[in-house]
């Protein structure tokens, strides 16, 4: 038999957050969940008009009082909520009064974790499909160069020092440019040799590469989190990724004269952290962003694929490369960008139970 005592330590274990409000849309109750969710203490919220911890964007406080009058439920699909922190989430939440009409219960669902999930299992599929497309056009495009190479070779034997071997040394060469090309598509020939790598000394080391390709001339900040513990990793591709996005933000602060240009640098523990299939009790977090003109909404959601770029010079091949190689280590990188703002995130589990 549960007593009465017990419902708050029920509801305080569960995953759904639980909001009560009282006749005057006033919060009476939150379980653990809510106040995660809310980003707020219970014991400070309480006696509080809902309106002051959270805004609905396409509705108002009146939808709850007529819901409270008329004994109403209603449920809502994928709202959007703005916190007193001006944090945006997602819910799906339901709203049923208390039979005595003085009373209502919100159960609220978050979505923003699992359309990330969703959204992060696509652009994995997707990020597959497109290595195994690259793969299998590279031995067919490899095979011929190959052929070509060998031919003009042999035709540059038979023409000698003349005018007509500078045909086939352009030939030879722009064959070269083009295996380097496909080499470099198909990402590391060999496997990432796991051991444990110090994520900071990784930072270190590519930071300093950027300050002296920069000649000093942008600002470098660094925010670490000194209890991140090492990363089972190769230190060779590690610093090859970071490296890559890393340049990247350098390029798009000096091709445009970014004012005060900065590459700001966050590493964090993210705990519960699903990356694909894949649950992890800890992750890495790893931030690069700048204060650059940002990415065209045209190309920031695929960024990621071979020869997408928004550069009149560039291969678009830096950031596909390096979300191979974050995901041989298990990991995944993801891109928020607005004008004056753009953020890369890095994930790393810090478990070894990763293929």
């Amino acid at each position: 038999m549960v007593e009465p005592t017990d419902y708050k330590q029920i509801l305080d274990g569960l995953v759904t957050a639980v909001i009560m409000l009282d006749s005057n849309l006033q919060l009476s109750y939150l379980n653990s969940a809510a106040e995660v969710l809310l980003c707020v203490s219970g014991d400070q919220v309480i006696g509080h008009f809902i309106g002051d911890c959270l805004e609905e964007q396409d509705g108002d406080s009146s939808q709850l009082s007529h819901a409270l009058e008329n004994q109403s439920p209603y449920t809502k699909r994928h709202t959007k909520w703005r916190l007193h922190n001006n944090d945006e989430i997602t819910v799906d939440y339901s709203v049923d009064p208390h039979p005595d009409g003085n009373a209502l219960l919100i159960e609220v669902q978050p979505l923003d974790r699992l359309i990330r999930i969703s959204k992060d299992e696509a652009m994995i599929s997707a990020q597959e499909t497109s290595r195994s497309l690259i793969r299998s056009m590279a031995h067919e495009i490899k095979n011929p160069l190959g052929g070509i190479r060998g031919a003009a070779q042999l035709l540059g034997r038979e023409f000698g020092d003349n005018d007509l071997s500078e045909y086939t040394r352009i030939i030879i060469e722009e064959t070269d440019r083009l295996r380097d090309l496909v080499d470099r598509m198909l990402g590391p020939r060999v496997q990432a040799e796991r051991k444990a790598v110090n994520i900071h000394d990784v930072l270190e080391h590519v930071f300093s590469v950027i300050d002296v390709e920069a000649c000093h001339q942008v600002t470098i900040t660094r925010d670490y989190d000194p209890s991140i513990p090492d990363v089972q990793g190769d230190r060779d591709q590690l610093i090859q990724a970071l490296l890559n996005i890393s340049r990247n933000a350098l390029q798009a602060l000096l091709e445009n004269a970014i004012e005060q240009p900065t590459i700001a640098v966050q590493t964090r523990v993210q705990r519960r952290f699903t990356i694909g299939r894949h649950h992890h009790p800890l992750v890495a977090r790893i931030r690069i962003s700048d204060n650059g003109p940002g990415i065209p909404p045209a190309l920031i959601d695929n960024i990621f694929f071979p020869m997408i770029t928004g550069r009149a010079e560039g291969t678009g091949l830096g950031l596909a490369i390096t979300q191979n190689l974050i995901s041989q280590h298990g990991g995944l990188v993801e891109c928020q960008s607005t004008p004056g703002n753009t953020q890369f995130t890095l994930y790393l589990p810090l478990d070894e139970h990763y293929e």
